[in-house]
């Protein structure tokens, strides 16, 4: 691979309604034989999977860079993050039970945790391989066979995977990959054998496949979009909040899904705070994300890099100051100079009405808002439509605690940010989304419960 800012990588075919239809029947038949397999053979599987994953890490790495963007730092700790979660629904497949409930007369219940069957899982462009394992662990842990659609930007790493799960001896077809985009997602949420829709981007498309679900009465999980908010307490460690506002904020050049946009500073330290912030902000390098040193690769595509652009010309037009980046990033490079760089950006003397701080931008712009007492920021800090995440930082434990239990969001992080271990639910509140993926958490959404009840005695009629 070599790094090709702005050119294409290669091109596939979309995946019509007839190629969906034999991914579904493809992983259809493999079900068969895979729910059948016992939770330990699974997981024998699995953790053969994630072993390849675990030493092919810097190959499977620099194809995610090339896929994506993002700096081959970032996409190791993304391949990491990939293998961690296939080895841990790898140690839940086997110990998957249900319960015996005793009843009177020596009757009794119990319940069976069964697979639903084929499920679907539709991918966002921003963490490509991640979002495929954390969508493929627990639904093959539960028994399930699963078709996915990745982005039709960043279609290749996700085939890599599938490759892997061959290898590592799941039945043909377990694990399949279709590519396209809106249509192909369609056939997908239509398709009569299909039983379950897991997608995470934004809140429209969500929406959308919500509508489509509720068609077939299909359970979904969505993964949606935020404006999160990180507060900055005046008794924070000054160091680490703002090492902490940095990774809420620029990890994979700002397109997150959970990042700590919002960054509300209690007014003792405003001042203190954003100029420390800017210093570190502008210190950011960024250019060929191959090079080991670069800290911010280039964004996804033209388009977005534009409506990111938009986005810091109307904070300016609002009245939103801009203390450092925003502008476009030249690398010296000049094989770099078609890529789709820019320069992070840090917005001061903002306000909660303004564009910026209510809308998801899903780039590299922080929003600096200044507060005073506990009680207003955390007002302002649900008044968002979006729940995804938030995060504290102070020294007061007690007002940590406190904070996060009031705010209105999925994940929370105190002294914090960004961290995502895979024994840990993710997922939102509102219109962040429902379901959860990581954690045991995940296995509620990719099983259901079949109860059973037996009868030792003679059945008591009432007829």
């Amino acid at each position: 691979f070599k790094t090709c800012p702005g050119r294409v990588l290669c091109k596939l075919p979309c995946s019509g309604e007839k190629e969906v239809d034999l991914a579904v029947q493809s992983a259809k038949a493999a079900f068969k034989i895979w729910s059948q397999m016992s939770g330990m053979e699974r997981c024998r599987v699995m953790l053969e999977a994630a072993r390849i994953i675990r030493e092919q890490r810097d190959e499977i790495a620099t194809m995610e860079t090339i896929n994506n963007g993002k700096s081959i730092f970032e996409a190791r700790v993304d391949i990491d993050i990939s293998w961690q979660c296939l080895e841990y629904y790898a140690g839940l497949a086997g110990s998957l039970a249900g319960e015996h409930i005793q009843l009177p007369g020596g009757s009794f219940g119990y319940t069976r945790r069964e697979p639903l069957g084929v499920c679907v899982g539709i991918g966002a462009w921003n963490y490509p391989f991640q979002i495929a394992c954390w969508k493929s662990g627990p639904a093959l842990a539960c028994g399930n066979a699963m078709v996915f659609k990745p982005s039709p930007f960043t279609p290749i790493s996700v085939v890599r995977l599938a490759e892997i799960f061959t290898e590592a001896g799941v039945p043909k077809g377990l694990f399949n990959v279709v590519q396209g985009g809106a249509a192909t997602g369609q056939f997908l949420c239509h398709h009569p054998d299909v039983a379950k829709i897991s997608f995470t981007g934004s809140v429209p498309t969500g929406m959308k496949i919500m509508e489509m679900a509720a068609k077939g009465i299909k359970p979904v999980t969505l993964e949606l979009g935020g404006k999160s908010p990180l507060i900055i307490f005046s008794d924070a460690d000054l160091e680490n909040a703002v090492k902490g506002a940095l990774m809420a904020n620029f990890l994979t050049q700002g397109e997150v899904c959970c990042n700590g946009t919002r960054v509300f500073v209690e007014r003792k330290i405003l001042d203190t705070f954003t100029k420390e912030v800017v210093k570190r902000t502008q210190k950011i390098k960024i250019g060929d994300p191959l090079l080991e040193d670069t800290r911010m690769g280039a964004l996804i595509n033209r388009p977005h890099l534009n409506r990111v652009q938009g986005f810091i010309k109307q904070a300016k037009e609002q009245g939103a100051e801009v203390l450092c980046g925003g502008d476009l990033y030249v690398p010296d490079d000049p094989k770099l100079k078609n890529g789709y760089y820019m320069r992070p950006c840090v917005l001061g003397n903002c306000k909660d009405d303004m564009t910026c701080v209510k809308e998801e931008i899903f780039g590299p712009v922080m929003a600096i808002l200044p507060f005073d007492t506990e009680e207003e920021v955390v007002e302002r800090a649900n008044a968002t439509k979006f729940g995804l995440a938030g995060g504290v930082f102070t020294r007061d434990i007690q007002k940590a605690h406190r904070v996060v239990a009031a705010l209105k969001a999925g994940m929370c992080f105190i002294n914090n940010y960004n961290i995502s271990p895979v024994e840990l639910p993710f997922g939102g509140y509102k219109s962040s989304g429902f379901g959860r993926e990581n954690g045991r958490a995940a296995i509620e959404y990719y099983s259901q419960l079949k109860t059973v009840c037996v009868e030792m005695g003679d059945v008591e009629s009432v007829f």
